[in-house]
């Protein structure tokens, strides 16, 4: 048999696998031995550096400096790894008619320690025998009662004779992610770790390096075959380090490398509309406003427009957090295109935020020559004819409005510049019509400058690589007058204080919302609901208070109404959804209290509590939870938990700034959903941490951007590998680069 043939060859004839097996292999993603090979550990035990229990013991007993003959306790919160042999195992009854598990382990250091099992005791019972050897992964704590370590729940992996001899032999065994399916299959972490070397044996050899060598010199990374022998049979953790940096170098080159193609396709075959950067109306409206700009909107408004005189079609995403003033940016661009004889439009989600944009303009307008248009689809007959007639002659300077404004009615005068505001609340066919109606608009069928922006922030690693063909500006700077917003995680039990504090604010002046997860009750979740709540609240809570109530279910002009009567004053309080999350500016709410916070996400968080802060008075945000929450909230340590809910109750008391809030929801719950997993454009990495890896995706991309400026179809002779990995990984990386 050829080594080519040994290369292809399917799971079920690797020795030790069959069909039912490669069946259950091939429903884990592991279908080819390319599979396999990206199959990483997801640990390793090092028995070098695994610490013996008597060894553990000492960290958490070390001597009073007061008190010789006292101890201090202290937390070790981090996982360890023994390597130990199952010396007793017991049951232990506890409350009415339950049972826990607990397994005595040692290492033959002279101390011991305890396993406890509160689920699944009958099965620990069954699999941890007197004389087993086990290798423990978890956390370990202290009970100072019996000066006993103790593990609960740890992660557990049973150990054969054989494998005891290399573990003694200070070999650094693989652990691998064993599913159910492939327990049941009888896919074992041994017979994993004999797949695995039995496809390295058959594969490495043969295997040829995608990389440029180039960027393997100047980096100084090993051969690919290396990397992946280090991965999974390591001659030491340094190895490991090394192969994993290698690996991560790979698979974010390969991918910023397609971006670079993509973006140079979309770049050449279109002409922008030509500007200049001078724009008399935007000067004269930076020197009469009443505040000064920050150096990150005067930044971000420099990087736009040199995209807008660059002669090709601008395509980027603006960033900033709520509050950052994004509008003020958009409305200083949108003057350029306009002094450069083209219209400019800014495009909203719904019909109440695109007024709120156009009242604003037309304030910020209102001493110049210039005239500014809505467009929306709630429009009268009448009205909207004579608005598409503005538009169709020129008239327009300035267009603001909602998905009206993609619709093929609509004729554009020398359309110079798009703006999307949220754009995540609308789809790429949508960008894709507006940006073909101004092509019509245009003589020669020039594009015109895109801009979208987002109030919601991404991490910089995730913009790095969800948007890599797209430019990015931030606005990281609020302005110096925006006061903080003061957060406060508080239990159902103190909820009549939080009441109090309402009312006081109301009879201040101000107003307040009041958030829910439902709209109504739901047998299923425990959670409160907005329509079964405002009526006990305007009943036994605010009697004496005007109530609005607003949700998803209601017509969208219901929403509208609700919106602009709290705007107006009519209420004192609006008790809400999370259809308020994207809303108008209500200056004169300060207060928010959001029920059941632990069910939000981040981001969600984030964006309701922005809908208040937005006046000259301080303002407060309440997150209110079950009691029992209350002592994990409290405890120091309580980031390290692994209650996700719990991480972004505090995360969201300690701070504002939503770029650090976006990393850790980023943390907690990947790219997929934090971008949405259908829009986010993201492979599953294998090696890279979006959070983290900073460092590494800058440089990535910035070596493939600069290897596609040199060699766009990467036709060098010495790129024949790197254009075939890119095309078999990237199966439209071929068409892109046939245009390029």
């Amino acid at each position: 048999m050829s080594d080519e043939e040994r290369k292809i060859l399917p799971l079920q004839y690797v020795k030790g696998v069959g069909p039912r097996r490669a069946e259950v292999l091939a429903s884990e993603g592991l279908v080819t031995p390319e599979d396999v090979l990206m199959y990483v550990p997801r640990g390793y035990v090092d028995r070098s550096a695994a610490p013996s229990i008597s060894a553990l013991l000492a960290t958490f007993r070390k001597p009073n400096l007061w008190n010789s003959d006292a101890a201090t306790i202290t937390k070790v919160t981090a996982e360890v790894t023994l390597v130990a042999v199952v010396a007793d195992v017991r049951e232990q009854s506890y409350g009415k008619g339950r049972t826990m598990l607990l397994v005595v382990v040692s290492d033959g250091s002279g101390a011991s320690a305890t396993l406890i099992f509160w689920n699944m005791v009958a099965y620990y019972k069954r699999v941890l025998a007197h004389g087993q050897h086990v290798v423990i992964s978890g956390a370990p704590d202290f009970d100072p009662r019996w000066n006993q370590i103790t593990f609960h729940h740890p992660e557990i992996e049973r150990v054969e004779e054989e494998d005891m001899e290399q573990y003694r032999a200070g070999a650094i065994l693989p652990k691998y992610t064993i599913t159910q399916g492939m327990r049941t299959a009888g896919l074992t972490l041994r017979m994993m770790r004999s797949i695995v070397e039995h496809v390295i044996d058959r594969t490495l050899d043969t295997m040829v390096d995608p990389l440029p060598e180039v960027y393997v010199r100047q980096h100084g990374f090993m051969d690919r075959s290396t990397a992946l022998r280090e991965l999974h049979f390591p001659s030491s953790l340094a190895s490991v380090r090394s192969a994993r940096e290698r690996m991560k170098y790979e698979e974010l080159f390969f991918f910023e490398l397609m971006l670079a193609v993509r973006k140079r396709t979309q770049r050449v075959p279109e002409l922008g509309v030509p500007m200049q950067a001078k724009s008399p109306h935007a000067r004269a409206l930076v020197d009469n406003l009443p505040f000064e700009l920050t150096a990150a909107q005067r930044r971000v408004i420099h990087e736009i427009t040199r995209d807008m005189t660059s002669g090709t079609p601008m395509n980027r995403l603006l960033q900033g957090d709520v509050g950052s003033g994004k509008t003020i940016v958009a409305l200083l661009c949108m003057l350029c295109a306009v002094d450069n004889g083209y219209q400019a439009l800014i495009m909203a989600p719904t019909e109440i935020l695109a007024e709120q944009h156009f009242n604003s303009i037309k304030r910020l307008l209102q001493d110049t020559d210039l005239q500014c248009t809505q467009l929306v689809g709630g429009q009268r007959k009448a009205l909207r004819t004579k608005v598409l007639a503005e538009i169709a002659s020129g008239e327009a300077n300035i267009i603001v409005g909602t998905h009206a404004m993609f619709e093929s009615s609509v004729q554009y005068h020398k359309l110079g510049l798009a703006i999307i505001d949220e754009q995540h609340r609308f789809g790429v066919e949508q960008r894709a019509a507006l940006r073909r109606l101004g092509c019509e608009s245009n003589e020669g069928g020039k594009a015109p400058h895109l801009l979208v922006m987002s109030a919601t922030p991404i991490p910089r690693t995730l913009s790095m690589t969800a948007y890599g063909d797209l430019d990015v500006s931030v606005i990281d700077e609020l302005p110096k007058d925006r006061k903080p917003i003061v957060t406060k995680v508080v239990y159902e039990s103190g909820l009549d204080s939080v009441h109090a504090f309402v009312r006081e604010q109301v009879a201040e002046g101000r107003q307040a919302y009041i958030v829910y997860p439902l709209v109504e009750r739901s047998e299923k979740l425990e959670l409160k609901s907005a329509v079964e709540h405002f009526e006990s609240l305007q009943r036994d809570v605010y009697p004496t208070l005007k109530m609005g109530l607003l949700h998803g279910q209601q017509l969208w002009y219901e929403k509208e109404d609700a919106m602009r009567d709290f705007l107006a004053r009519k209420y004192d309080i609006l008790v809400a959804t999370t259809v308020v999350e994207v809303g108008i500016d209500v200056p004169n709410a300060t207060v928010m209290l959001i029920e059941n916070a632990e069910r939000f996400g981040l981001s969600q968080l984030h964006q309701l509590r922005g809908r208040v802060g937005r006046g000259e008075h301080g303002s407060f945000c309440f997150l209110a939870t079950k009691d029992h929450f209350k002592y994990q909230i409290n405890r120091k340590n309580a980031a390290e938990d692994r209650a996700a809910s719990i991480i972004r109750l505090k995360t969201m008391e300690e701070t504002t700034d939503g770029f650090r809030i976006a990393e850790v929801d980023l943390a907690l719950r990947g790219p997929g959903d934090v971008l949405g997993t259908r829009q986010s454009g993201l492979p599953d990495f294998v090696f890279t941490d979006l959070v983290s890896d900073t460092p590494m995706i800058a440089r990535a991309r910035q070596d493939a951007f600069a290897l596609v400026d040199r060699d766009p179809h990467l036709r060098h002779p010495d790129l024949a590998r790197t254009r075939a990995y890119l095309q078999r990984r990237y199966h439209n990386a071929h068409e892109y680069m046939r245009i390029a």
